[in-house]
């Protein structure tokens, strides 16, 4: 008998796969975020950008849930553009674009992680010369840590998360038995809403939202989750609720000891915080902690990274040597290393830099465009959605205006990148089409 070819396999339980999306949102976001955060809006008030960006990331959430369930397939987004919109069709120029803005803000959301990583690490040893280097060692070292079969990731992923909120609840805990009110109280007019305020609250969104990106991430991997019926809707919404609790603890009990005029300024907040209320020993325990949570982040972002372009090779739109999968662990083997590599030279680049160009690109092609592509399907009732959200169409709605917010908030600059994104996209989709074979009868439709 012949041994069956390499297959994905449905071995991520909820319990790993609420573990992946935490270790995605979290990882070093909160912990070199806050200082910028507080900056968007001059003060503690800030926290109104979390609480906006939880409504838009459940909202959100569900839009991603509906889709991964109707087509529990690897790829997320780019499976269900393509499929929306007609794979004949206008799918494929969707589908080419979401991988072409893939390759810019998936490398850079990786690599976020991976500067976050080195930021800290710089606690340890204010004077190290290896910081940048680090940066791209690290994604490097999370590619050879995924390559293996998804059960062994699975657990490695569960692994991670434990420290990483063990890491958290020392903080919280730490926070609150020295807590002061006093360095919580905003400047005056900090409510006052005119458009410095509104603008700001947009800037602390675009910040909050790539603190919370990664509560979809299960999506990416669906083909390889057990009951997606049940486990990607259940993972995605306990991901966001934690994360919400979880940052909004950490941005509390921080601020309340790290006056946030002086958080504004700081580098290693979580380090300085830790040394104020424990030590300096203590806060380099923490540190360690808060760089093991960095590279769980790296981690979770490169394994759904790698089947979004193993999918799209899969399917004919991308070159097709990336739809290999390993003989005999059954992942796909070559995507993974080239994710690796991109987000080891994306490390190299700037974090403000790289956050709000990952944010406004994925913004203009991937959120906005899934959010369209399944009201488009509602509408035509053309496939069968077994996860139907709660009071449709309202929190469609409410994700498309608040990922608009966002992206009309982000600045000139960055809206003119990502619409230089979708141009340069564009262009280099018509010259792929006019190198893909003609399409018969059957396959036009």
């Amino acid at each position: 008998m012949s041994a069956s070819p390499p297959h994905l396999h449905r071995g991520l339980t909820l319990l790993q796969a609420t573990a992946l999306n935490m270790s995605n949102m979290v990882g070093s976001g909160p912990f070199i975020t806050i200082p910028l955060i507080l900056g968007a809006m001059g003060g503690p008030q800030a926290m109104i950008g979390w609480g906006v960006g939880l409504v838009l990331a459940v909202c959100d959430g569900l839009v991603w849930s509906e889709l991964s369930v109707a087509m529990p397939s690897s790829g997320g987004s780019y499976l269900y553009l393509k499929e929306a919109f007609n794979p004949r069709k206008f799918g494929r120029i969707m589908a080419f674009l979401f991988i072409w803005q893939f390759l810019i803000s998936g490398p850079a959301e990786i690599a976020s992680g991976a500067i976050g990583f080195s930021q800290y690490l710089g606690y340890l040893d204010p004077g190290v010369k290896l910081s940048v280097v680090i940066r791209p060692l690290l994604c490097l070292l999370c590619t050879f840590l995924l390559y293996r079969p998804i059960e062994s990731v699975g657990k490695l992923a569960v692994v991670m998360w434990v420290g990483m909120m063990l890491t958290i609840a020392i903080i919280v805990t730490l926070g609150f038995k020295n807590f002061n009110m006093a360095n919580l109280t905003p400047p005056p007019g900090a409510f006052t809403l005119n458009p410095a305020f509104f603008k700001g609250l947009g800037a602390a969104m675009l910040i909050a939202m790539y603190d919370y990106l990664g509560y979809y991430d299960v999506c990416y991997v669906a083909e390889e989750v057990k009951e997606p019926r049940r486990t990607i809707p259940a993972s995605i919404l306990f991901s966001v609720a934690a994360v919400a609790l979880i940052y909004f603890l950490m941005n509390v009990s921080m601020i309340a000891v790290v006056p946030w005029r002086e958080a504004l300024k700081s580098e290693y907040l979580a380090s300085e915080f830790m040394e104020r209320v424990a030590g300096r020993p203590a806060a380099i325990v923490v540190t360690v902690m808060i760089l093991w949570t960095a590279l769980a982040s790296v981690f979770a972002l490169i394994l759904g990274g790698s089947r979004i372009i193993y999918a799209a090779a899969r399917d004919g739109y991308f070159f097709r040597v990336f739809a290999r999968l390993h003989p005999t662990g059954g992942f796909p083997h070559l995507a993974l290393l080239v994710l690796g590599g991109l987000s080891a030279v994306g490390s190299l680049f700037p974090l403000d830099t790289v956050i709000n160009a990952l944010i406004v690109v994925r913004v203009a092609v991937q959120f906005i465009g899934q959010i369209v592509a399944l009201m488009y399907l509602r509408w035509r009732g053309t496939m069968e959605l077994p996860f139907r959200m709660w009071f449709y169409p309202l929190p469609a709605l409410l994700a498309l205006a608040g990922w608009a917010y966002v992206f009309l908030t982000a600045g000139t600059n960055y809206i003119a990148f990502a619409g230089l994104v979708v141009v340069v996209g564009l262009g280099l989709c018509a010259v792929w089409l006019r190198s893909q074979p003609p399409m018969n009868a059957d396959e036009r439709g």
